[in-house]
């Protein structure tokens, strides 16, 4: 073929153009493997792909950790800052360690390769194993705990909690299945809305508290804990793991970096860097905010809730001035 020949040229490239179908419309078209160079994405639309269920986790986190401490008596919610503060220090040792993974293992160097590279190939299929029920358990609870919290503003939807919690499961599939590009440019949306919002209402707390214009929770949910148990040592352990649900999703910008634009190295580095600060600030913001405002653990209103309308001087979505 005639390079100078425009015509033939033309002719070719048509031909790869593949059928519109119903599958092509719902999860896009498939992809050719020259065009992976340019599916990678850059910071920011990383951190939305691959911190989005760490920092949807630290929605719930918090909260698990209070339920954990509600079973010795309201009076030791108390005890949650101090467990977030350790919590936020197991963190930091993460991050330092995923830190040296991502520059030591460019091709991606999930808890499955650096396993196996170093212990053999049977820890690796643990680790691995354990990474898959991990993500099954994040989508689950990452998405029940978003309901739990469109729930809290709209009550009226108590009864669909399930149907609307599938209903999103479905999405989310729907949307990883048009691969990382394009489902990182649609979770960004929400994520940052989320980050936006959940810094106002820490800011704006912090700020109210040290002014003391800070009141307690009106109206909270009653504590419902059956026969109270004495404060134990593994009262305490039970609540720290309960509050590392916090840190769910660390090693996700390790297990990807390859999806991460030239240099992936650094650029997965400032992203993880960026996702632990944003994690940390927001945990530590709301454990602390929330033993102050006396907020109660309860399954028909979240913690995050209580926070937001004692914050913002309401007592509901519709009564928020």
């Amino acid at each position: 073929m005639n390079p100078q020949d425009d015509s033939n040229v033309f002719e070719e490239t048509t031909r790869l153009v593949p059928v519109k179908s119903w599958r092509s419309w719902l999860i896009g078209r498939p992809l050719a493997t020259a065009d992976a160079p340019h599916q990678t994405i850059g910071k920011l639309i990383g951190l939305a792909v691959f911190s989005s269920d760490a920092m949807s986790s630290v929605a719930y986190g918090p909260q698990e950790l209070m339920v954990a401490l509600a079973l010795t008596g309201a009076i030791n919610l108390r005890l949650a800052f101090p467990i977030a503060i350790a919590i936020a220090i197991l963190l930091a040792v993460l991050t330092f360690s995923y830190e040296q993974t991502i520059h030591a293992y460019t091709g991606g160097g999930g808890a499955y390769i650096v396993a196996r590279d170093n212990l053999g190939e049977i820890p690796a299929q643990v680790a691995g194993a354990a990474l898959l029920t991990d993500y099954v358990l994040t989508v689950s609870v990452s998405i029940s705990s978003g309901v739990a919290q469109i729930v809290s503003a709209f009550p009226g939807l108590f009864n669909f909690r399930v149907e609307i919690t599938v209903g999103l499961i479905l999405f989310v599939m729907l949307v990883n299945l048009r691969g990382v590009k394009e489902s990182g440019a649609t979770f960004a949306i929400p994520t940052y809305f989320f980050l936006v919002l959940a810094f106002i209402t820490v800011i704006v707390g912090l700020i109210r508290f040290f002014t003391g214009s800070l009141s307690m929770v009106v109206n909270p949910p009653s504590l419902q804990t059956g026969i109270l148990q004495p404060l134990t040592i593994f009262i305490i352990l039970r609540a720290f793991a309960n509050g590392t649900a916090s840190l769910t999703g660390v090693e996700a910008i390790s297990n990807g970096i390859p999806a991460f634009k030239e240099p992936r190295s650094q650029n997965a580095g400032t992203t993880l860097m960026w996702m632990s600060g944003i994690l940390g600030t927001l945990l530590l913001g709301i454990a602390f905010l929330s033993v102050h405002i006396g907020a109660i653990p309860s399954e028909s209103e979240t913690v995050i809730s209580q926070l937001a309308r004692t914050v913002f001087g309401g007592q509901g979505f519709y009564t928020w001035r």
